[in-house]
């Protein structure tokens, strides 16, 4: 009986084996999992929305499994922690693609990141999703990257959000302060444009060093230059920085709206640190509880994002990234699923020529991969008490003043007395 077992057990091996020389390629790559690329800031300044980024795209893929896969296979994310440091991603890719051998990708997290590594992307063919650039693939032109930001393709739609309320208060003036990085240099510089097409007079433009810490003497410059307008575009750690000093010195009276562009005023992390210095600031904003926001899907999606977020001890309202993440994912299911392909080309004309249904909203791209209606929402913070997190819950603290469709409250001008 022993010997009968062995030589049964061999005889399978051996089936096994033989069936194994008949499969073809194709049958053989159907076994194998769907893989999905990228690299992603889990440590470092930009780990804040990183983290969260990542979070909702694994939350896609448990999705996207349960329900049995894409293609018949099931989906493998492989994410690497890049520290949002530029320099680190184009090794990165290259390993996901001749190692890893990836069949899909999403692109790092940030402007500085995504321009570091777009054009080994374009020289290989591969589709991206973008993953928060902007304005990236201006130059490129890259037909194969599809921005997942709701920006839209230059500065008008993201500098109008701030300029046109702007306006509305009377606004003659503005002044600029933008650090030196490539996100905040093409930030300021459509934003100076705009400004010069709305007829409003520049009285100050400074660009600073991105690891400033000490705004004392740029404000009081910005004091005596008078502004109706202060837009700002800077990263999180100046962010941070910019409100404490402006906290502590000010801005002067005639400072209608101040802000615009400010990277890291949306982490969990800045809403508890800063707390009321955030009052009266106008900025960018993806998603906020208010009542004018609701698109299918998203409310669900964040409740369950909230319980994986506290398990995970990572940004527990997931409201500046983590929709989008998912919704990057949902780009991927539906031209897979449509085209039944993973081809790049293939899947790019199917992006390029479809309305994408997404728990952020319908999305259709431009020939640069942009959204094609850009959606900025501009808020201002307003009645923030203490460092209590649970308030940016509800609504009444993030006040949609830009675009029309989506108010949900008037501005608080002018910014002396909108702070207090």
């Amino acid at each position: 009986m022993h010997f009968l077992m062995k030589w049964l057990g061999a005889c399978a091996v051996a089936l096994t084996l033989t069936l194994g020389l008949f499969l073809s390629p194709a049958q053989a790559q159907s076994q194998q999992p769907i893989r999905i690329g990228m690299s992603v800031a889990q440590t470092g300044p930009l780990a804040g929305g990183g983290k969260s980024s990542l979070l909702a795209m694994q939350m896609w893929r448990d999705d996207v499994n349960a329900k049995g896969g894409l293609l018949g296979r099931k989906v493998e994310l492989i994410a690497y922690d890049d520290q949002g440091v530029p320099a680190n991603v184009p090794g990165l890719y290259t390993k996901l693609i001749d190692e890893d051998k990836v069949d899909l990708l999403i692109s790092p997290y940030g402007t500085d990141p995504i321009a570091a590594v777009l054009p080994l992307l374009k020289q290989r063919g591969l589709l991206t999703i973008g993953n928060f650039g902007f304005d990236n693939n201006a130059k490129i032109q890259y037909d194969r990257y599809f921005q997942i930001a709701p920006w839209g393709q230059g500065a008008d739609g993201w500098a109008n959000a701030f300029i046109e309320p702007g306006k509305k208060l009377g606004a003659k003036t503005i002044a600029f302060l933008a650090a030196n990085t490539e996100f905040s240099q093409t930030l300021v510089a459509g934003a100076r444009s705009l400004a010069k097409k709305e007829g409003l007079q520049v009285v100050y433009d400074q660009t600073y060093p991105a690891t400033t810490v000490d705004f004392s003497s740029m404000l009081r410059s910005l004091q005596a230059a008078k502004p109706d307008l202060v837009f700002i575009a800077s990263y999180p750690a100046d962010s941070a920085a910019l409100v404490r000093s402006i906290n502590e010195i000010g801005v002067g009276p005639s400072v209608k709206l101040l802000g615009g562009g400010m990277v890291g005023l949306q982490y969990p992390a800045a809403l508890q640190s800063l707390g009321p210095m955030l009052n009266g600031i106008v900025d960018y904003a993806h998603y906020v509880p208010e009542k004018t926001i609701n698109f299918p899907g998203i409310q669900e999606f964040l409740e369950r994002y909230a319980k994986r977020a506290a398990a995970d001890k990572i940004d527990p309202l997931g409201y500046y990234l983590a929709p989008f993440g998912y919704a990057a994912g949902q780009l991927l299911e539906q031209a897979v699923t449509q085209t039944h392909s993973l081809d790049s080309r293939v899947l790019a004309d199917y992006l390029h020529t479809h309305e994408m249904k997404t728990i952020v909203g319908a999305i259709r791209f431009t020939a640069t991969g942009e959204w094609a209606a850009p959606r900025v929402f501009e808020t201002q913070f307003q009645g923030v008490r203490g460092d209590n997190l649970d308030q940016f819950r509800q609504p009444g603290k993030q006040v949609i003043i830009y675009p029309e469709q989506f108010k949900s409250g008037e501005v608080h001008s002018p910014f002396e007395k909108a702070r207090q």
